[in-house]
Parts: C-alpha cells; sequence; structure tokens
C-alpha cells in the first residue's frame, strides 16, 4: 500500500533548530499528491561573526545532522533533502562527495539531496558559468562559497554576503533587502544569480526578479525542491515560483 496523501512522493526534509524559512517555503512548491516531512538538527543560535564561532556552528551541524536524518527516515521517505548550506561548501567539492556519502549512508541508502548538486544541476539546465552569488554571511563564510564554486569551475563574478550574525538572525532578511542586493549584483557581465542559505526566505523575491534582471535567479530551498522532484521522477511544471519549476 502506498502512503494515502503522499502516493507519488514523500520527501524527508533535515533543516537546523533556527531554521523558520526553509519548511513553509517547501511546503508552498508541492505538486499534488507530494507531502514533506520535517526533521530538525538541534543547534544553539550561536554567533558566526569570526572564524572560530563559525566553526563552532559547522561542529553543532554536523553532531546534529546524522541524528536528524535518522529521525525522519523512520517514516520511510522517498528522498531526504539536506536544509543546511554551509556544510555543503565549507572544505571544497572533494569533502562535498565524503559528506554526500555520509549522509546517503545515515539514510538507510536512500537519494540525499543537497545544496551544491541541486544548484550545479539547475546551472547546467540553463547553460550558465558566470555567476553572482549571495550568500547570508560574514566574509568568513562567504569567502568558503566562492571558493566552492570557483573550484566547481564557475566564474564567481561578484559575491555578496548579507552579514548575519547568527543562524536564526539569517530569517530576518527582508524582501526589501533581498531586492536591493539582486540589484547590486546583477549585470551584463553575468548569467544568473545564485543564493545559498535555506533560512533566507528568497523564492517570491528570486521568482519576481527574474522578469526584470531577465535571467535566472536560483533561490536555494526552489532549486533544493526542484532537484528533489526531478531526480524521483516527478516532473510537473509548478508555476509561480520561477522559471526553474516551470521551464525545467
Amino acid at each position: 500500500m502506498t502512503d494515502s496523501l503522499g502516493p507519488r512522493l514523500k520527501v524527508g526534509v533535515v533543516v537546523p533548530s533556527t531554521n523558520t524559512s526553509a519548511q513553509p517555503e517547501l511546503e508552498a512548491l508541492r505538486p499534488h499528491q507530494v507531502t514533506n516531512h520535517i526533521g530538525r538538527m538541534v543547534i544553539g543560535d550561536d554567533s558566526m561573526v569570526d572564524e572560530p564561532g563559525f566553526d563552532h556552528v559547522m561542529h553543532s551541524i554536523r553532531n546534529s545532522t546524522h541524528p536528524a536524518i535518522k529521525s525522519v527516515v523512520s517514516c520511510n521517505p522517498d528522498t531526504v533533502i539536506i536544509g543546511v548550506s554551509p556544510e555543503s561548501y565549507w572544505d571544497g567539492p572533494e569533502s562535498h562527495e565524503r559528506v554526500l556519502a555520509s549522509l546517503r549512508e545515515a539514510a538507510g541508502g536512500l537519494p540525499v539531496i543537497m545544496s551544491p548538486d541541486a544548484i550545479k544541476a539547475a546551472l547546467a539546465a540553463y547553460g550558465a558559468r558566470r555567476i553572482a552569488v549571495i550568500t547570508p554571511y560574514l566574509p568568513v563564510g562567504d569567502d568558503s562559497v566562492s571558493r566552492f564554486f570557483k573550484d566547481s569551475g564557475y566564474d564567481v563574478v561578484r559575491i555578496r554576503g548579507l552579514g548575519m550574525p547568527s543562524p536564526a538572525k539569517i530569517s530576518h532578511v527582508s524582501q526589501t533587502e533581498l531586492r536591493d542586493v539582486i540589484k547590486e549584483i546583477d549585470g551584463p557581465d553575468i548569467e544568473a544569480i545564485v543564493q545559498v542559505g535555506t533560512n533566507v526566505a528568497m523564492s517570491h523575491v528570486a521568482a519576481v526578479a527574474e522578469f526584470w534582471t531577465g535571467k535566472p535567479v536560483i533561490s536555494n530551498n526552489t532549486v533544493l525542491y526542484w532537484h528533489a522532484l526531478r531526480q524521483n521522477g516527478i516532473h510537473d511544471r509548478v508555476h509561480g515560483h520561477g522559471s526553474l519549476l516551470s521551464e525545467h
């Protein structure tokens, strides 16, 4: 027998306990008969203003990710989204492959969706290599994100951090602030704008911004969900949330 509410796909989603943006944004993207099921990595709302603080947050995430995955896989999802960004980028592409393998093992072999793989798939769909990147971080986090994309073969023309001092504060970034930073980093020398950080509520702003930038604006939560759907055979065109879900 299949799940009565999610017969097409059950998506496990793991997010930090400080994250209040990913769950509502992903709920808004669900096609018919697809359901989301949330597990939380228990972390504190600790400072990320310097490298020791950022390292402490990273350590908390690493310690809590596997237990959170195990808490969600007991509902037998078909795939698991890891809705956290710093771990994905901190030590570069080679480290990411090791992290991904470890998380798949914790998920009992289920497909695991992480931001770098989803963003690479989206940029390939658009044929984009020259990018501008928005992060929620201060420079200590921006440097790792920029280095990851450069090491992955992308031309990072500009990167802007929103300067949020702690994990929970990331959700406080307003739509006006997001609009302004998109305008700041846009230009004729880039092919796409990429936003990382799942606690930034940017899916709506990104979809609207595509109209006045005339190019893809890829928000982290939207691209994670798009990749999870497509990797699991769900090819519905979901409208109203940007070109990625409606055209690819």
